[in-house]
């Protein structure tokens, strides 16, 4: 892509929204722009954490594999959002996957590079931090959904947490574009596929929601919220 091209893209991340021009020109010099095919790795665990990545088109599934070859998917990019950011914690090594599922461009910033750029806009420090306390609070509520919650209950509070995270309100709707296949929610939620489309296909029956391969839209937030714990 034109470098004015990732320019638009850099601009368009809410993280860097605040930023004046000379600080977004500065940016664009020191990120690199690279294209993943789909299926094709970003990062191996156990590489070092060199760079931090931002997603601009695409979708980008972080994994962590047990001993014993089990995959637990620890999260699922979008566009506009950022991965690998441990790297700018001091995090040495990778200690997950991050894989393309669909094809992807991304931009890698150099760690160092990256935290000499925050230096110099320090409104960008808390900005990241919260970030990755948000991620690491969607993580720990995972797991308690994985020993607290039955499979339905964790159907549902994932759909509750794409369309409140990553949704756009429109009306009384939330749409969440492009939507996750079956198997992507079975594998996230540790179900099987058939209950993913049992419980997917119950709430759309019950006009809660309604979902194709493109989009889910949620008729009933609030609905939705109070199935989790039922």
């Amino acid at each position: 892509m034109a470098d004015k091209s990732k320019l638009w893209y850099l601009e368009n991340f809410n993280l860097f929204s605040s930023l004046k021009q000379d600080s977004m020109m500065e940016l664009n010099k020191i990120s690199l722009e690279k294209e993943i095919g789909k299926n094709q790795p970003v990062y191996f665990p156990n590489e070092p954490s060199n760079s931090i990545f931002m997603l601009k088109t695409g979708r980008v599934k972080i994994s962590r594999y047990s001993k014993d070859g089990k995959e637990m998917i620890l999260a699922f990019i979008n566009p506009g959002e950022v991965f690998g950011e441990m790297a700018y914690l001091g995090e040495e090594e990778r200690t997950d996957i991050a894989i393309a599922v669909e094809p992807s461009y991304i931009c890698a910033i150099n760690k160092d590079d990256f935290s000499q750029f925050v230096g110099e806009n320090p409104s960008l420090n808390l900005l990241m931090k919260k970030i990755i306390g948000l991620k690491l609070k969607n993580c720990s509520d995972r797991m308690g959904d994985l020993v607290f919650k039955d499979a339905k209950q964790r159907i549902i509070s994932f759909l509750f947490m794409i369309s409140s995270e990553n949704g756009k309100k429109i009306g009384d709707q939330i749409i969440v574009k492009p939507f996750f296949k079956h198997q992507d929610i079975a594998d996230i939620t540790s179900c099987t596929r058939q209950v993913v489309n049992d419980v997917l296909t119950n709430l759309r029956e019950k006009g809660t929601i309604f979902f194709d391969r493109k989009k889910l839209i949620v008729n009933r937030p609030g609905e939705l919220k109070k199935l989790i714990n039922n």
